[in-house]
This record gives structure tokens, C-alpha cells and sequence, in this order.
């Protein structure tokens, strides 16, 4: 048999997804996650899940990862030692930005700070004027310059970024061969190879991020590679933040791709269980240990989008100008809140209760786990509201001390606040549930679309509690909880296609575009693609190259994606991509305007090494269910009330499980709330919904 192997690392714990190819059959294992070397806590996670699943590794088809190391990077300012390379003049573009702003109204806010220093902001001399045109020649010793000042100072990687690189690449090409030549063990990132669009702060930025990172997710790939070869898996592939995974030597060429991978994985797994059950319009919801994310899934496909920034404040959306670092890749659509089992709540000075931003994590965790954390946490509070097995988790691997949590919960507090410890757990979980409530309503009611016209797919370790009751605030009648709700990310990485995304700006009138042209852009990127995909070794017969073009009006500042026709440019591929424009820009605006002229900016390249589909299953045991025990749990409507639990692998299709219940399984616990009732599908799923008069 064979098996596809996905392994994601969160905040709290590192998961790991087993699929059959077969049969369907899935597995998961989840252990600590390891921040001083995550790929400590991979290679442990792998190791239990092949022996606990009696796999061989040879029987491994595909190996897929997920990485917080390029975040977490930038988060925490510890990425490489780089250096910015620019045109003479312009070595201040990190830190001249936009004049976007985070906070509209605080006149007194920093802005985010420079992943490259001044010092080490470096020019040349050299010039080209808005056509791409020479205006000035590159003077090649200041390039001799910059190596020196390389090894004087133990540069660890050079970014590259001139002006209207993107027109004419000539100087920047003679830039990294010069550097590449005498610096070989260096990683030099050109912008024209990074990305070659218009916008030269963001294409500087998303360059200064690939040089940031690039060192430090290159060191950990190639350690991990090592360690899964050693245990006789095949080839590592990365999710990228678009939804698709690369081989490692894609991924070091744009470390950029990298980001929110995790996230991403969530995402197109809930759209293939879409997919499955015959249902197109999903909102995802995956609460972690650390966040909680929210993605909108319509018609079966999944919104995606350039404008995000990274490393910024996180009281604040990360999605929202102003706030990070922005990169200009393709980063699939959601909403992220501070908000997950390991968030920590505490009493502001004025006396109200907050949760996060920040986060217990892995190490030292919540209170009850044991491992040295004093501060209460979210999930600390789910256990001594009942939703928790008070004696352990993960099947009994995870002792837990609930007496701990309950005097954390006490001292920081419920005793400042003048109320019960229950109180104050319950407290906590109304603030956030309402924050998360908030990431559901972003994008699906902020975004014009009736979020009680859609299922909600909870995932992530502490989704599946939540969940029903962040339903019932959005006006959505079911819930549905995957297999392996609580490694559900991993399982989304066995699930994609290997994916890569490629721009060039061609700025010009529509109208007045030159056909040969816009057909030679798009023959270079699909050359590029193929080359990638030959050498991820994908049979030709599972290509498939997408075209897109970046589009506006002629006077507007910003543009829309729209596919493009495939095959020979002529002149209806140019009258068809302004068509869905104009449709596009009607239903993104609510107007379009057919007799404005149209200005075409970027031609767009999207190449899929498809995989084969796979069928998920996880079928109960097949004994009618029974009760495990009951205890006593808290609920908003009802207070503390004698309630069942069960466990999910004894619940069969025909078995109908009535709320108040709590359904516990190794990796998630699923709460199903008074007023809910719950069953399960062939294929394991658990699908709870509202009963009438909720």
C-alpha cells in the first residue's frame, strides 16, 4: 500500500497525516512542537506515526511539510545577517514605505521596523528611466565594493533590488553574477528573479524578505532533508502560502512562498472535504494553540491574495496596510486573530479580562499541562468548564493537572476580579469566542456575502469545542468537523497539487498592446514553469499552466486578476480578459464602466503539477455507541449540567447523539452545546447541527 505523509508544525503541537491512496484510510500522531529545533519535534512526529500506523517507509509516496520557520523569523527579528543592494539614491526604500498606517488616528505609533539596517543598505551606481532604457551605466567597482563589505562584515545573504529592474533586468543580471561568482556560499536574491512587477517598495521588500529568511529555512530544510532521507523517505516538498507545495530547491529560490504554509494547508483541506460531501460555500475555521484563523470557500474555490504584510504588531490584523513587512506573493484570502488554546488571559488595569495576543505556546504551555506555565489559558479555562478529560490527553499521553489550573485561574483572575474561578472561565471563553466570532464575520459578512448561507468546517486542536457555539452567533445552522479535526493542516498537505506562481509587469494600454509581445511574456514564464515542473519530476501528462493578467482602469491606482485565455495571443484573448474585468470589477465594486480605457499592468502564470484526488475516510468501529462517562460541564445556556460523553470512534451512522455531549477523540475534542444535536457520515465526519427554535 502507500501513503501520503503531511506534517505541520503549530504553536502548541506538531501533527502528523497519514492517507492511504487506496483506500482512503487516514492516520494522525501528534507530539509536543520543539521551538528550540522544530525539526526535532518532525522527525519524533514521523517516527511515532509510521510505527503506530506499522508503515514503512518505503511505502511513502509523497512527504509534504508545513514551516513557521520563515515567520516565526521575521516575528521575532532573528533572521540573517543581509544586505540591501540599490540603485544610487534609493537605499531608503524599506524605510520610506507607504503612507498607510495600522492606526488611522495614533499620531504616536511606530512603524514597523527594517529587516536591513542602514549600514547595511549598499548602492551602486546606475540608471534606467521608465521605459527600461540606460540613463546611466552600472559602474561595476561599486559592485567590488559591495563583496568587500561582504566579507568584511559576515554577511550572511544579499538582496538586489534596482530601479525598473523590472523592465530591463540587464545591470541587475550583471550585479548577481559578479556576486555569485565571488561569494558562492552566499544566497544572492535578485528582484528580478524574486519578482518582476511594478511597485518598487513592495518588490524591495518581498527581495529584503527572501534575503531575511532565506538562510535560515535554508539551514533547517537541508538539516530535515538529511533526517527524513536517513529514515528512508522520499523527497521533502513545502506548502507555499498560495495552497500548493514545492520541492526545496523552488523554495529556497523565493523563501517568500513560505509564509502562512500552515494556514494555507487548513484552507485546501476544507475545500476538498467540500468537495466530498457536496458542499461548495464552507468557511474554515482552525483554532490552534497560538491563533485562530477564518477562510471563505464559495462555489468550491479559494479567494487568494497579494496585499499581505508580515512581522508587524500583533494586537493588530496582519492583513491591514501599514502594519509589516509586505511580500507580493500569492497568499490564500483569510482572517487571523490572537486567539487559540495556548492564548493567555489576563485583568488590564482598568479591570476587564483579556485574552492574548499573547500565547502560552509549545514551551512552557497551559498551566494544566505541566510543564512550568503559571498563566491562565484558554485552554486551561475549557478544562475546568468540563469540555477537557480532567485526567489526560492525547490518549493518555498528556497528564493533566487540573488542580493547577484552577489556583492560575484563581490568582490572576478570578480573585483580582471579585468572582468565582468558574465565572472567570467562562468569562474568558465569552471574550474569545466573540474575538474569533469577529475573524467569521470579516470574511463573510464584511465581504457581502450571508454567512448563514454557509457550513462551518472547524479544525485545529481546540476548533471543534468552539465551534458550535461561534455557529450560533453568525446565524449557521451546521458544523462540520473533519477526520482529524486536530491535525487537519497536515491532512491538508497531502491534498494539493505542487504549485508555483510566476508575474511580469507589461504596462500598457489594453488596447494598445502588442500581441507579440504579451504572447513572448507568457512563453518565458510557461518555459520557466516547465522547467520546474520537469525537474520536480511530474509527468507531463499532470501539467497544467493558468494564465492571468493584472488589469484596472486607466485612472485607477490598484487593479483586479482575471484568467486569460490559453494558446495564441490575438486579439480576442485581449477582448475576452477585458470582458472579466469589467464583470469582475462589477461584482468586487458593485459598477463597472465598459467605456473607460483599460491598463493592463502584469501578465500572470500559474503552473499545477496535479496529484491524483484522494477520497478521505475514517469509518467508526462499527458498535453502536455508548456512553464513555458523564460529568459535569458548563454551557452559556444552561450553566453546569450532568452531561454524556462519548467517544468519537464508537459513533456509526445511524447513532444520533443529543446535546448537551462532548465527543472526545486523541486529537480533538468536539463540544456539541444544548440545542445541537451531532451524528456521523460514511466517511467519518461529524456534522453537528442546530435543532429548530435555535
Amino acid at each position: 500500500m502507500s501513503w501520503r505523509v503531511g506534517v505541520d508544525i503549530g504553536g502548541t503541537f506538531t501533527d502528523v497525516a497519514l492517507v492511504n491512496e487506496t483506500s482512503g484510510q487516514i492516520g494522525i500522531a501528534k507530539v509536543p512542537t520543539t521551538p528550540r529545533d522544530f525539526g526535532q519535534g518532525v522527525v519524533e512526529a514521523l517516527e511515532i506515526a509510521l510505527r503506530e500506523q506499522d508503515i514503512a517507509a518505503n511505502d511513502v509516496t509523497l512527504l509534504s511539510h508545513a514551516t513557521t520557520v520563515v515567520t516565526n523569523a521575521i516575528l521575532e527579528g532573528k533572521g540573517s545577517r543581509s544586505v540591501l543592494v540599490s540603485t544610487r539614491g534609493f537605499r531608503d526604500v524599506l524605510e520610506l514605505r507607504r503612507s498607510a498606517r495600522a492606526d488611522l488616528y495614533d499620531l504616536f505609533q511606530d512603524p514597523p521596523g527594517v529587516l536591513v539596517p542602514r549600514h547595511c543598505r549598499l548602492e551602486v551606481t546606475e540608471r534606467l528611466d521608465a521605459a527600461g532604457e540606460v540613463v546611466t551605466p552600472l559602474e561595476e567597482t561599486d559592485v567590488d565594493a559591495v563583496i568587500a563589505f561582504v566579507r568584511e562584515n559576515d554577511i550572511e545573504a544579499v538582496a538586489v533590488s534596482l530601479l525598473y529592474s523590472f523592465l530591463n533586468d540587464a545591470h541587475e543580471r550583471i550585479v548577481g553574477e559578479k556576486l555569485r561568482a565571488a561569494l558562492p556560499d552566499t544566497p544572492i536574491f535578485l528582484s528580478s528573479e524574486v519578482l518582476p512587477e511594478i511597485r518598487e517598495f513592495e518588490r524591495t521588500s518581498t527581495t529584503a524578505v527572501c534575503a531575511y529568511v532565506g538562510p535560515i529555512l535554508e539551514s533547517y530544510l537541508r538539516r530535515l532533508e538529511e533526517a527524513t532521507a536517513g529514515m528512508g523517505l522520499p523527497n521533502l516538498y513545502v506548502m507555499g502560502s498560495s495552497g500548493g507545495v514545492f520541492d526545496v530547491e523552488e523554495g529556497l529560490k523565493m523563501p517568500a512562498m513560505a509564509i502562512e504554509s500552515g494556514p494555507a494547508a487548513g484552507v485546501i483541506a476544507a475545500a476538498l472535504i467540500g468537495r466530498q460531501l457536496d458542499k461548495p460555500n464552507l468557511i474554515s475555521f482552525d483554532m490552534g494553540g497560538t491563533t485562530a484563523k477564518a477562510s471563505l470557500i464559495k462555489d468550491g474555490g479559494v479567494e487568494t491574495t497579494s496585499e499581505y504584510e508580515v512581522g508587524g504588531d500583533g494586537n493588530v490584523n496582519r492583513w491591514m496596510h501599514g502594519t509589516g513587512h509586505p511580500i507580493r506573493v500569492p497568499v490564500i484570502d483569510l482572517a487571523e486573530v490572537s486567539a487559540g488554546g495556548g492564548s493567555i488571559a489576563w485583568v488590564d488595569p482598568g479591570g476587564s479580562m483579556r485574552v492574548g495576543p499573547k500565547s502560552a505556546g509549545a514551551e512552557p504551555g497551559p498551566v494544566c499541562y505541566g510543564k512550568g506555565g503559571t498563566e491562565p489559558t484558554v485552554t486551561d479555562c475549557n478544562l475546568i468548564l468540563g469540555y477537557l478529560d480532567p485526567a489526560a490527553l492525547l490518549a493518555g499521553r498528556l497528564a493533566i493537572q487540573a488542580d493547577a489550573a484552577r489556583q492560575a485561574i484563581a490568582g490572576h483572575l478570578a480573585d483580582p476580579l471579585g468572582i468565582s474561578v468558574e465565572e472567570a472561565a467562562a468569562g474568558v471563553l465569552n471574550v474569545v469566542n466573540n474575538s474569533m466570532a469577529e475573524a467569521l464575520r470579516i470574511v463573510s459578512v464584511e465581504r457581502g456575502h450571508d454567512a448563514r448561507a454557509f457550513s462551518l468546517v472547524a479544525f485545529g486542536g481546540a476548533g471543534p469545542m468552539h465551534a458550535a457555539e461561534l455557529a450560533t452567533a453568525l446565524g449557521i445552522r451546521e458544523v462540520i468537523v473533519p477526520p482529524i479535526p486536530g491535525g487537519f493542516s497536515a491532512l491538508g498537505l497531502v491534498a494539493t497539487d505542487l504549485k508555483r506562481d510566476y508575474v511580469k509587469t507589461l504596462y500598457t494600454a489594453l488596447d494598445d498592446a502588442d500581441l507579440e509581445e504579451v504572447g513572448a511574456v507568457y512563453e518565458a514564464m510557461e518555459i520557466s514553469a516547465r522547467e520546474m515542473l520537469r525537474a520536480a519530476d511530474i509527468p507531463e501528462d499532470k501539467w497544467a499552466l493558468e494564465r492571468g493578467a493584472d488589469v484596472r482602469y486607466s485612472r485607477q491606482a490598484y487593479e483586479l486578476t482575471v484568467p486569460a485565455l490559453a494558446g495564441p495571443v490575438t486579439s480576442a484573448t485581449l477582448s475576452d480578459l477585458a470582458e472579466q474585468f469589467h464583470e469582475k470589477h462589477r461584482l468586487t465594486y458593485g459598477h463597472a464602466n465598459p467605456d473607460e480605457a483599460i491598463q493592463l499592468v502584469n501578465l500572470r502564470l500559474t503552473a499545477i503539477g496535479k496529484l491524483e484526488g484522494l477520497e478521505l475516510k475514517q469509518v467508526a468501529s462499527g458498535e453502536s455507541v455508548t456512553e464513555k462517562e458523564k460529568r459535569t460541564v458548563w454551557f452559556r445556556k444552561t450553566g453546569r449540567v450532568d452531561c454524556a460523553i462519548y467517544h468519537r470512534d464508537g459513533i456509526g451512522t445511524e447513532d444520533r447523539i443529543i446535546g448537551p455531549a462532548v465527543i472526545e477523540a486523541l486529537d480533538a475534542t468536539i463540544v456539541v452545546p444544548p440545542d445541537w444535536h451531532a451524528h456521523s457520515n460514511e466517511s467519518g465526519h461529524i456534522i453537528m447541527e442546530a435543532q429548530d427554535g435555535e
